[in-house]
């Protein structure tokens, strides 16, 4: 050391943060990286080796620059040759970050062409400095101790030739390394252009940083020429030694800070599609304590306290600390707490089965929690939550949320588009860029799945504060919003299913009573008048009962009318024809005359491809399509100039079961309500389809046809 207090303070604090920051970068890429490939490896072997040099520059340190013996030889054997091959390390990092070593393309990519010839050099490079590290020869000082100056090495015209090599070589990989970092090749990792186009500043800043000091050893080395070779004397220049590592311990430190930065904040080595915001917490929290370990060492060391205080002050430290930890992870967990509330809050989905309510309540109580979401959670400015699939017809319009009221979607989500991304979309895939001319405003889109598949997208605009969003944030977006739209269909169903059987339950007591009152009013009348006048018949000897025939006539025909009025239960022989051939009967039978043509696209085998369907499922897909062939035969005739009125069924069988049904009438004008909310039927069809998992869609168009599709996994 120098003697100085103020100077070796603050060398040995950085030499300690320096290493501590080093080594916690070099473990975490190791243990969080989601893919073991060498690139990986590669980043946290030089985070570590980097980690290690400093751990032999502080052991250095505390030896003092003039002490001789084995151990000082070792560390700077060990720190030696971890500055030597770092530079190069640094080099391959940023050509594998680049892209340099992807197979598909390293044809086509000019950074491989541009690069060939420079990796060459540095490879050439590093190798000659480690081949005159290994020719330098050691001369016994003090008793059998080793030397391990310069005075040994490889000399040129009376100069150290690793003091003309090094510094250029230094020079040369930083310099290629910006090169890659400036004009990378294409990138293949998921959202690797976004995490590429962030994370460049920092990486060229630690770069640079690290330019920086190879021009300040190159100007050490150039002040080392002026002793021709005889380095005994450097001991009396500790002082400005010193002053030039000190300056070098601050640019690392700096180029290390930039370095991690980009590595937590955009997941650049750990391969992860998005970073972690306690990861970035994380790393500041590293900060924090290396720069205050590091000063409380470098105290009590240049101080000359004795050991026990630098103990005890490590310990206070290592208490503080804890107790800060602690204290944040509370506050942390607090936080979100609060912020997720009115997600775990009662819905009331009870009273909103068992009391009517209107659909614009059902909507507020879904609005609530998604502004919270993308208010408290996401930070963002826009967003839309989408069902899509078999949720889509109960799940109704989207979600939309806009930070300013005055902000609004000026074009609703393009269908077509969206089917062009939907492919794109996987189970592994946790958040997609979006093409910015889909919908403006909107950059992202989230795939929110269940066990049937794709049941919804969420679509987010930027964020406020105008950064990336975090992995921990998507992930609650995506269960926030599968639950919101589980939620809204579920209800959805519960509702329609229990007014249609409150409705079916009216009819069922209009009819009823309809038969009480018929039979006591009017059937039991007319056969107590029939007996009296068949019992006055007989009495009288008379042979002319026909007003008593007339009067069971009469009685007979009003049973039969309130018989056939009431609603019938016999199932369509479905297991006898199979569903093809029962939907042929009923046409057939029922509405031959409905239509003049019917069209039939039915695929070879098709009773045979379908034997895997359960009853359950052939019958309720028999009885949606029977209802939309009633639908098309009772409202979709066009007027008689329009000529004739033709219906077609087409099934078509890949992943899933699908059949269309489309008739050529007058359609569904667009002013009138939705078919599915309209009446009855449809309502009903569609919920039963969405209990077996299927889906009931509507298209239309007014005056020139209704298209119905039934869909089956």
């Amino acid at each position: 050391m120098t003697g100085q207090f103020v100077l070796d303070w603050a060398i040995l604090a950085l030499s300690l943060a320096n290493t501590i920051l080093l080594m916690w970068l070099g473990t975490t890429v190791l243990l969080n990286t989601e893919r073991r490939t060498w690139g990986g490896w590669l980043a946290a072997a030089g985070l570590l080796l980097g980690g290690v040099f400093f751990i032999s520059h502080t052991a250095i340190l505390g030896f003092g620059l003039g002490a001789i013996g084995v151990g000082i030889n070792l560390w700077w054997a060990v720190g030696l040759t971890a500055v030597t091959i770092l530079p190069f390390l640094w080099y391959v990092m940023m050509l594998w970050y680049s892209e340099f070593w992807q197979k598909p393309t390293t044809g086509k990519n000019p950074l491989v062409r541009r690069h060939r010839i420079f990796l060459t050099i540095a490879g050439a490079l590093v190798i000659g400095l480690l081949m005159i590290a290994i020719a330098t020869r050691s001369s016994p000082v003090s008793g059998s101790y080793p030397t391990r100056g310069l005075e040994e090495s490889v000399m040129v015209n009376g100069q150290p030739l690793v003091l003309v090599v090094y510094p250029f070589y230094v020079l040369v990989c930083l310099v290629f390394s910006l090169d890659a970092l400036n004009k990378p090749g294409p990138s293949h990792r998921r959202m690797g252009e976004l995490a590429r186009q962030r994370a460049r500043p920092w990486l060229i800043g630690a770069t640079m940083a690290l330019v920086m000091v190879s021009l300040v050893v190159g100007i050490i080395f150039a002040w080392l020429f002026g002793y021709a070779g005889d380095f005994s004397s450097l001991a009396d220049e500790a002082v400005r030694i010193a002053w030039f590592d000190l300056l070098i311990e601050t640019l690392i430190i700096l180029a290390v800070i930039l370095l991690g930065q980009a590595v937590v904040a955009y997941e650049i080595f750990t391969g992860q599609t998005l970073p972690r915001r306690g990861f970035i917490r994380q790393w500041q929290r590293a900060i924090l304590l290396s720069l205050g370990y590091g000063l409380v060492i470098g105290f009590t060391f240049s101080a000359n306290l004795r050991p026990i205080y630098g103990v005890l002050l490590s310990a206070l430290l290592m208490t503080f600390f804890f107790a800060l930890l602690s204290w944040r992870m509370i506050s942390e967990r607090q936080r979100a707490i609060a912020s997720l509330r009115p997600f775990v809050v009662s819905e009331r989905f009870y009273d909103l089965l068992v009391s009517p309510t209107s659909q614009q309540d059902l909507d507020l109580g879904q609005q609530t929690p998604f502004n919270a979401l993308c208010r408290e959670v996401l930070n963002t400015h826009l967003a839309i939550l989408s069902a899509i699939g078999p949720l889509a017809p109960l799940v109704g319009k989207p979600l939309y949320y806009s930070d300013v009221t005055s902000r609004q979607i000026s074009k609703l989500p393009d269908q077509e588009a969206i089917a062009g991304i939907l492919p794109q979309l996987s189970p592994e895939i946790s958040i997609l860029r979006m093409e910015p001319e889909i919908i403006p405003g909107m950059e992202w889109v989230v795939p929110l799945w269940s066990q049937r598949g794709l049941v919804g997208i969420l679509m987010l605009g930027s964020k406020r504060d105008g950064g990336i969003y975090s992995q921990e944030e998507i992930e609650i977006a995506q269960s926030i919003g599968e639950r919101l739209i589980d939620t809204k269909a579920s209800t959805e169903i519960a509702q329609r299913l229990i007014s249609l059987q409150r409705q079916r339950l009216a009819e069922t007591q209009v009819l009823d009573q309809r038969a009480r009152r018929v039979l006591h009013d009017e059937v039991l009348q007319q056969l107590h008048t029939a007996i009296l006048s068949l019992d006055k018949a007989v009495s009288e000897s008379k042979l002319g009962t026909q007003e008593a025939l007339e009067m069971l006539t009469d009685v007979h025909t009003q049973i039969s009318a309130l018989l056939r009025s009431m609603p019938g239960t016999s199932p369509p022989q479905i297991t006898h024809y199979g569903l093809i051939g029962a939907l042929r009967r009923l046409i057939k039978d029922e509405m031959s005359s409905a239509f003049e043509s019917v069209t039939w696209n039915i695929p070879p085998g098709f009773d045979e491809k379908t034997s895997g369907l359960t009853s359950l499922e052939i019958e309720v897909l028999f009885y949606a399509a029977r209802e939309v062939i009633r639908n098309a035969a009772l409202h979709g005739r066009p007027l008689e100039d329009r000529g004739s009125f033709n219906l077609m069924i087409e099934i078509k069988l890949d992943s899933r079961l699908t059949m269309v049904i489309e008739d050529d009438g007058v359609g569904i004008d667009a002013r009138h309500q939705h078919p599915l909310n309209s009446g009855q039927g449809l309502a009903l069809h569609s919920t039963m389809m969405a209990v077996i998992g299927g889906e009931l869609e509507v298209e239309s168009e007014p005056g020139q046809y209704t298209r119905v599709i039934l869909r089956l996994p």
